[in-house]
Formats: C-alpha cells, structure tokens, sequence
C-alpha cells in the first residue's frame, strides 16, 4: 500500500488534471520500492505512523522522477538540494545485515 496518497501528490506536483493519475500512481509505487530497497526494510512495517521525512523522501521521489522522464539531462546542471532523499535514507536505513 503506497505511503502517499494520490490527491496530495498531485498537490505537491501542482497537477490539476486527473490525464496522469495513472502515471504519478505508478511513480509513487515505484519511488516508495526504490526508497524501501534504500532503507533495507517495508515502511509500513516498520513504523506504527509514517514519519512525515520519510512520506517527503517519497514526493521528492516522484517529483523528479515525473518532471525528469529521461536518464539523462542535456544541457543542464544537476546538483542534490539540501535534506533531499539521501540525507532522509542515511538517517533511516537499517544497517543490520541479514
């Protein structure tokens, strides 16, 4: 079960329409596995209440990956913003290995 709900992704990514539901609904299954397979462990397991970096580390998941559709950028510089997704995983991961 995704940890961020439809509506408000679409809030975060300011989409109005529904054209792309299935798209973004798509990138947050994909974005919460991806974040999983980071942290070494299923969130809703893990935690009683989603912690809300975690529920961000997500959006901002999906936000890149719906506004950069391609591997790759041409003509354009890329840099990590501050407290993005790694510094929420670093924060987070289970560091016990199996």
């Amino acid at each position: 079960m995704a940890i961020v709900d439809l509506d408000d992704m679409k809030e975060h990514l300011r989409v109005l329409y529904d054209d792309d539901d299935a798209l973004i609904t798509s990138k947050i299954d994909a974005a919460q596995a991806h974040l999983e397979s980071l942290l070494g462990y299923t969130i809703e397991t893990e935690f009683t209440t989603v912690p809300s970096d975690v529920i961000e580390a997500v959006m901002l998941l999906v936000g890149h990956w719906y506004e950069n559709r391609e591997a790759s950028v041409v003509a354009a510089t890329i840099v990590d913003t501050p407290l993005s997704v790694w510094d929420i995983v670093r924060e987070r991961r289970s560091y016990a290995f199996e």
